[in-house]
């Protein structure tokens, strides 16, 4: 992916934060520099995830034009801007590929008869929203530190040395924070499971 040059990096002008609250402003500089900066970063988390280098871009520009459409919703409180731009493209690039899936698994289901109850696929589906709803509510319960954390490693498929870079915090810390809110998870999705049996 081409990257546009543009002087000096932000490391000398402003942060991240300070460029996507200027973006949300409707500061189109202030955008490019936020563009020159994270593309390459956004444009390999998308490419691990779709292994498809078109697909890869395509949902790279797709995830920088909803960063310029939704950076006013952006709440530094919440989380650091590499975070949030990150988990736009995170989710953009899922998308794809669940996209893609349902083509495939609907052309794979004209071409095969499948014949299925369909009181089986309504409880696969309230089971599935269940289980969702348990651990929204679960992961609602850490710290936004930890919650951070957790989300790049586990559904953001990050390693620790990833998650440590994107947070900009210790290797170590970024290890304790994944850890701490995995075994506060299990401890939460334990009792939530005793209380629906």
């Amino acid at each position: 992916m081409a990257r546009r040059s543009r002087g000096p990096t932000m490391e000398h002008s402003c942060s991240l934060t300070d460029l996507l609250l200027a973006s949300g402003r409707g500061d189109q500089d202030s955008f490019a520099t936020l563009y020159d900066e994270l593309a390459p970063r956004v444009h390999g988390v998308t490419l691990r995830i779709l292994r498809d280098a078109h697909q890869a871009e395509e949902v790279t520009q797709e995830a920088f034009l909803q960063v310029w459409q939704t950076a006013a919703q952006f709440d530094p409180s919440r989380g650091s801007a590499m975070t949030w731009v990150m988990t736009l493209a995170h989710r953009r690039a899922v998308d794809r590929v669940r996209s893609s899936e349902s083509v495939r698994r609907r052309d794979t289901e004209h071409v095969e008869l499948d014949v299925r109850a369909p009181y089986d696929e309504t409880a696969t589906a309230v089971h599935a929203t269940l289980e969702g709803e348990r651990v929204h509510a679960a992961l609602a319960t850490l710290s936004g530190a930890q919650r951070q954390a957790i989300e790049l490693a586990y559904f953001g498929g990050h390693t620790h040395v990833e998650v440590s870079r994107l947070l900009q915090i210790p290797l170590g810390t970024a290890k304790t924070r994944i850890r701490d809110g995995m075994l506060q998870l299990r401890d939460l999705l334990a009792v939530s499971a005793a209380e629906l049996a």
